[in-house]
C-alpha cells in the first residue's frame, strides 16, 4: 500500500473515531445532547463505510445514504450482510443539522 493511502485511511479512521468519542462524551454528560449523538452516529457509520471502500480500492460516492454504502461494501465483502437494521442512521445526516424540520431524539432512540 502506498504512503499516500495509507495517510488517507488513517485520516478516515481518525474522523470516524473522534465522532464516537463525541457520542461517548455526550452520553457521559450530565444532559447528553440527543441531536449531536444520532448526528455522529450517522457520521461515524458513514466515515466507517467509506473507509472500508477506500481501503479496498473504490472512490466513495459523496452521500450520506447508509443503505447505499452499506451495499457498495456489500458487494465486496458479503459480511456487511451481518449489519442489520443501520439504514434509519441516514435519516439524521442532515434532518437532524437544520431547524426546518425541527425535531429532538428521546434519550432512548439516541442510545
Amino acid at each position: 500500500m502506498d504512503e499516500k493511502l495509507t495517510e488517507l485511511l488513517f485520516f478516515w479512521k481518525i474522523k470516524a473515531d473522534n465522532d464516537l468519542k463525541t457520542i461517548e462524551n455526550e452520553f457521559n454528560s450530565d444532559e447528553p445532547v440527543t441531536d449531536s449523538i444520532c448526528y455522529h452516529a450517522q457520521q461515524a457509520a458513514e466515515k466507517y463505510l467509506k473507509l472500508f471502500l477506500v481501503s479496498n480500492g473504490k472512490e466513495p460516492a459523496k452521500s450520506h445514504n447508509i443503505a447505499f454504502l452499506k451495499n457498495a461494501c456489500e458487494s465486496i465483502n458479503p459480511v456487511f450482510l451481518k449489519l442489520t437494521n443501520i439504514e434509519y442512521l441516514t435519516d439524521y445526516a442532515v434532518d437532524l443539522r437544520y431547524p426546518d424540520n425541527f425535531y429532538m431524539p428521546t434519550l432512548e432512540e439516541a442510545k
